[in-house]
């Protein structure tokens, strides 16, 4: 089964690539890693669920939002590559930064979001090393940004 037809079979049509905010491309490959830039949670150009988390939003809205910027690597990652998606061998790492109230602690809930549509999406090779790592402000003020790193053919 291809990722494409994965992701038709979980309902998922993957976003247009985001158009970077600066000087810098969205994904940059080196040898047989591609690096992603960080990515927001957004959808048609706007911004899901800004603030932070533990004050303007809550847990499980920002969840989902760092399952919608790990949508946006993903689609990073398709129009990166010759192959797509399927030239992924596995994901190595990512980082979940999530702009908390100082003294937020589900850090790890929050990247659940992200991890489990890595592993739904590309089976045992979406698993990966992660860290979740609190912020006092994102770009933006996003409530997450998720940065992925993928091992590729």
């Amino acid at each position: 089964m291809t990722v494409a037809d994965r992701l038709k079979e979980l309902g998922i049509t993957l976003p247009p690539p985001a158009t970077p905010g600066g000087n810098y491309t969205p994904a940059n490959r080196v040898h047989n890693t591609l690096y992603v830039a960080g990515q927001l949670p957004t959808q048609d150009g706007e911004l899901i669920s800004p603030g932070k988390v533990g004050a303007d939003v809550t847990v499980e809205q920002a969840t989902e939002a760092a399952r919608i910027a790990t949508l946006n690597a993903l689609s990073a990652v398709e129009n990166a590559l010759d192959g797509g998606l399927d030239a992924i061998e596995s994901v190595t790492r990512i980082t979940v930064f999530v702009n908390a109230v100082p003294d937020f602690d589900q850090h790890s809930i929050v990247a659940n979001g992200a991890s489990d549509l890595l592993v739904a999406v590309l089976g045992d090779a979406g698993r990966h090393a992660r860290n979740a790592i609190g912020m006092g402000s994102l770009p933006r003020g996003s409530c997450v940004e998720v940065e992925t790193n993928f091992k590729v053919r």
